[in-house]
């Protein structure tokens, strides 16, 4: 069976074909490091990290080249600094930011179970030209300058987008259709409203690059066209690459712009053979935002009880993503993590110890990921080898063994660490219990009822009774 991927340019499933079998190579647009990344975040991080071990499968562990960038130099990242270092000089403050916020977002995604990508090219790293000849955003943009695509204005450099026939092709925004202020900046100096920054020049206080068109700093979209060209440039020298990937918040205008940029700078008629996009995540039917109180960090789930009453392992929120395709809406939910957690704890039950003979991921498995990496199939079947493993086919117990470290959703052992949401969960529930109990006990029944729904919110299903003396007893269970 091939493998067929959703193509948001053409808007349709294609047989995947990579340019060069040799050497498949795929782009997801990585973190800006101004703030901890929030589960929303997590999600093209995980979907594209699952895609990733895919294609290392198919085509070899070696000829699989993944890029995901950090972008380090932003306005966002300028005022998060000035914010929470007032005192020190502005490029000191910076680099604490970035290099917290980066360092934090690698332990995070680790602990989601992702393989670290190929290359993790900073954006700082590709502004003026390097000494390895690997693409950089000065030169890009003076390719775009010569080739007649962009322009100097109001201290800026600008890209033309009139001088591109089909811009707007991936969104599906006719040039004529968009309207001023609707995501694009107006300004006197510009062509069309519809022009977008490459180059903006630098304020004493700003961190800023010596260039041809003064002292700035890049616009946010070249950043993503240098660094997916020093890494993804193919031999023939057409910097086309296979696939490039992101959430749907990024169509527009980020990686519309990113094809305008890296095609009108190359002279090629493409940027990626595939455009993939993930869809939104909501948090208990409603927007994620802070305003509402939703708002969860990665890293809040993980080390905190802030979602639901409960520290969440890495696991149990990776396979809670994938239990919805990656192009639909999803809407993240205290009783999703409950049935995650429910569901891994069973499956390690029954596959620990039952060590695969091969190395490679059952064919049951990859059947489902090969059609547009439907992971809700692929659960149906890992479901269907729990039943079978249940019924002691160690056959059945390999496979599932086999299958989970694939996807990630675990690494084959049973500590304490990893087993978290097993062991931690039953003390968390007997240290309750035995506050319900007391409850009842002075008749502080709205406390007691308390107790209960959280309980309840964690899966676990109580039942009161007497003991052979009369006294109150209560057992529990995970919800089935």
């Amino acid at each position: 069976m091939e493998l067929r991927l959703y193509d948001t340019l053409t808007k349709e499933k294609r047989v995947f074909t990579p340019i060069d079998p040799s050497n498949v190579r795929m782009y997801v647009c990585g973190p800006t490091v101004y703030d901890f990344a929030h589960i929303g975040n997590a999600r093209p991080v995980i979907v594209f990290d699952v895609l990733f071990r895919l294609l290392r499968h198919l085509y070899g562990a070696d000829h699989v080249t993944y890029v995901r960038n950090i972008t380090d130099v932003d306005d966002k990242i300028n005022d998060r600094a000035a914010r929470d270092f007032p005192g020190l000089p502005l490029n000191e403050a910076i680099r604490k930011v970035t290099e917290k916020t980066a360092a934090q977002f690698q332990a995070d995604v680790a602990a989601l179970g992702c393989l670290p990508p190929t290359h993790q090219p900073r954006a700082t790293e590709f502004v003026l030209p390097r000494a390895d000849g690997r693409t950089d955003m000065v030169t890009l943009i003076k390719q775009l300058i010569a080739r007649g695509h962009a322009y100097e204005a109001g201290g800026e450099v600008l890209f033309d987008v009139q001088s591109m026939p089909d811009y707007g092709a991936l969104s599906g925004r006719r040039l004529e259709e968009q309207k001023a202020g609707a995501r694009v900046a107006v300004d006197a100096h510009k062509r069309n409203p519809a022009d977008f920054v490459l180059w903006k020049l630098s304020s004493e206080h700003e961190p800023g690059w010596d260039s041809p068109w003064g002292r700035g700093r890049p616009g946010w979209h070249i950043e993503c066209s240098a660094m997916s060209a020093a890494y993804l440039g193919g031999p023939d020298g057409k910097d086309v690459f296979d696939i490039h990937g992101g959430g749907l918040d990024l169509i527009f205008p980020h990686h519309e712009n990113e094809i305008a940029q890296s095609r009108c700078a190359h002279g090629t008629p493409a940027m990626a053979n595939t455009w993939m996009h993930n869809g939104f995540l909501q948090v208990e039917g409603e927007k994620m935002s802070k305003s509402l109180g939703n708002f969860f960090t990665i890293n809040e789930l993980l080390q905190t009880k802030k979602f639901g009453s409960n520290q969440w392992h890495g696991y149990v929120l990776r396979l809670a993503m994938l239990m919805t395709h990656y192009r639909q809406p999803i809407d993240w939910t205290v009783d999703r993590l409950v049935e995650a957690r429910k569901l891994l704890k069973e499956w390690i039950d029954i596959a620990y110890g039952a060590e695969p003979e091969s190395d490679d991921p059952p064919k049951e498995i990859i059947d489902p990921l090969l059609d547009d990496l439907n992971t809700p199939g692929m659960i149906t079947v890992l479901h269907a080898l729990h039943r079978e493993a249940v019924r002691l086919n160690v056959e059945a117990a390999r496979k599932l063994n086999s299958a989970l470290r694939f996807l990630g959703i675990w690494n084959g052992e049973k500590t304490s660490e990893i087993y978290s949401f097993g062991y931690e969960v039953k003390t968390e529930v007997e240290l309750l219990l035995a506050a319900r109990t007391e409850a009842r006990a002075r008749k502080d029944f709205k406390e007691s009822d308390r107790i209960r729904d959280e309980l309840a919110a964690m899966g676990v299903v109580l039942k009161d009774g007497k003991d052979a003396d009369g006294k109150p007893v209560t057992t529990w269970e995970i919800a089935r």
